[in-house]
C-alpha cells in the first residue's frame, strides 16, 4: 500500500512539473480578428496575419518551427499583432464593424473563408501558407505565399 502512495505521489508531481514547464514556455500572442480591431484602435502596431490550412503540411512546419522560435516570438509579441487564421474555416468573423460569414455548415478542401479570400486577394487559386504583414493603416507591406524559415520571417520582421 505505501508503495501504490508514493507511486502515485511521484506521478502528480511530475505531472505537475512538466506543467509548470509547459506554462512558462514563451508563445506568439495569437489574436483573432475580433481582438486585433480593439488593439488596432486602442494602440496602433503592424499586423502579421498567417493563413493555413489543416491539410497544409507545410503550415504545420511554420506553426511548430518558424513561430516556436524564441527570436521571432520575442519580435512578433513586442512589435506586432499576429493573427492565425484557417483559411478554410466557417465560422462568422467580425472585423472592423464588419460580419464576415461562410456559406458552407463545414469545412471543405479549397474552399475559403470570405475574409481570407479578401485579405489574400487570391482570385484563381489560394497557396498555402499565407503569411502577409500590413502596416497600421492596413496597407499589404508584404505578402508571401510559402513556407517561411525561421531566417527568412526574421529578416522580414
Amino acid at each position: 500500500m505505501k508503495l501504490l502512495q508514493n507511486i502515485l505521489i511521484s506521478i502528480l508531481l511530475m505531472a505537475g512539473s512538466l506543467q509548470a514547464q509547459e506554462q512558462n514556455e514563451p508563445a506568439i500572442n495569437w489574436l483573432s480578428f475580433e481582438q486585433l480591431s480593439d488593439s488596432l484602435e486602442t494602440q496602433p502596431k503592424p499586423v502579421l496575419i498567417f493563413f493555413h490550412t489543416d491539410w497544409c503540411s507545410y503550415c504545420k512546419k511554420m506553426l511548430g518551427e518558424t513561430f516556436q522560435d524564441q527570436k521571432v516570438i520575442e519580435k512578433l509579441n513586442s512589435e506586432y499583432y499576429a493573427v492565425e487564421f484557417d483559411a478554410e474555416s466557417v465560422d462568422t468573423v467580425s472585423f472592423d464593424g464588419v460580419s464576415y460569414v461562410s456559406e458552407l455548415n463545414s469545412k471543405r478542401t479549397g474552399k475559403y473563408h470570405p475574409l481570407a479570400s479578401i485579405l489574400m486577394g487570391s482570385k484563381n487559386r489560394a497557396v498555402f501558407p499565407t503569411t502577409m504583414i500590413l502596416d497600421t493603416d492596413f496597407s499589404v507591406k508584404f505578402k508571401k505565399f510559402n513556407y517561411l524559415s525561421i531566417k527568412q520571417l526574421l529578416n522580414i520582421l
